[in-house]
């Protein structure tokens, strides 16, 4: 499972651009809100291609940043961010 950024700053309830704020502060994303080493942390981040075909402009491509399953406690770490504690499980209550 992947997250984009918006999805991955709404599970540490925080807001888009304050995620993107403090990973380009820690160096993990570039001007583009791209990962700035997608070799050293492919593990935990990776760019999505997208395009689309514009009736007027023709071809459109487009990239965007998406947080691994792995990457979620990797980057709360990064970013010294608490993560959220899950909800109580009641399947197992007699």
């Amino acid at each position: 499972m992947e997250r984009s950024l918006a999805q991955t700053a709404k599970h540490f309830g925080i807001s888009r651009p304050s995620l993107i704020r403090l990973m380009r502060e820690k160096e993990l994303l570039d001007e583009r809100n791209l990962p700035r080493y997608p070799s050293r942390d492919r593990e935990f981040l990776r760019i999505k291609e997208g395009s689309w075909y514009h009736p007027e402009v023709g071809m459109q491509y487009s990239q965007s940043t998406r947080v691994r399953q792995a990457g979620i406690c990797w980057l709360a770490q990064q970013l010294q961010i608490q993560l959220p504690t899950p909800p109580e499980d009641h399947r197992y209550v007699a």
